[in-house]
């Protein structure tokens, strides 16, 4: 089973950046991540908690899933990626990273997938591209299900970035990409930044925390 390596300036800043009465559980915190040249910052719904991080040469990568849940065993999952350098990537962009992700899709249910593109999107002064992508029916995991994904690319200064929101649910023979609850979710998650790293600066990195 794969093991969870969060660094506590991942959790210094969700903790910090909570702000409810005691009394109650908030709705959301806000994450702030280093994520090599770039913080990546969004809305974190509390009922989510981090259960896998991991990186491997330029890639980046981690797993939050509902309170409760596995990495092998969820409902939900909000995943965040980093690819280094790759703004310095023939052809690159926001969309064709979001084409090449919903092709990862495609290739696993070929029978089942379906694609929404919601469109281009700029998140502060960078660029990105929002869509929705899913299968039907996917064998993989406990049982046969399907799977539909909430997908956000971000352009970084060097670097590119991905949030996703994915669902699993009963097989169908087409995944409910035209959902209105994936507008709600981009909204959940909202605001997505990318803030520069300011040296010496630790969590909850006011100068991002300052931006929105």
């Amino acid at each position: 089973m794969r093991t969870l390596t969060m660094t506590a300036a991942v959790l210094a800043a969700s903790l910090a950046l909570v702000s409810t009465s005691p009394a109650q559980a908030p709705q959301s915190f806000r994450v702030i991540s280093p994520i090599f040249g770039q913080l990546v910052s969004f809305a974190m719904p509390s009922n989510f908690v981090a259960v896998f991080e991991n990186t491997k040469g330029g890639h980046y990568i981690r797993e939050a899933v509902l309170k409760g849940e596995t990495p092998e065993r969820w409902t939900q999952m909000i995943t965040v990626t980093g690819e280094k350098g790759m703004t310095l990537t023939q052809g690159a962009s926001p969309e064709a990273l979001a084409g090449s992700i919903a092709g990862g899709f495609k290739s696993a249910c070929p029978d089942s997938f379906a694609a929404q593109p919601l469109g281009a999107t700029n998140f502060g002064r960078f660029e990105g591209f929002v869509a929705v992508i899913g299968c039907g029916r996917v064998d993989s995991g406990p049982t046969r299900h399907s799977e539909t994904a909430l997908l956000v690319t971000l352009k970084g200064t060097t670097d590119y970035y991905t949030i996703q929101w994915a669902e699993r649910g009963p097989e169908s023979d087409e995944p409910p990409v035209n959902d209105e609850r994936w507008q709600t979710r981009l909204r959940e998650l909202s605001p997505i930044e990318l803030c520069p790293i300011v040296p010496g600066e630790a969590a909850p990195y006011p100068s991002c925390v300052s931006k929105s």
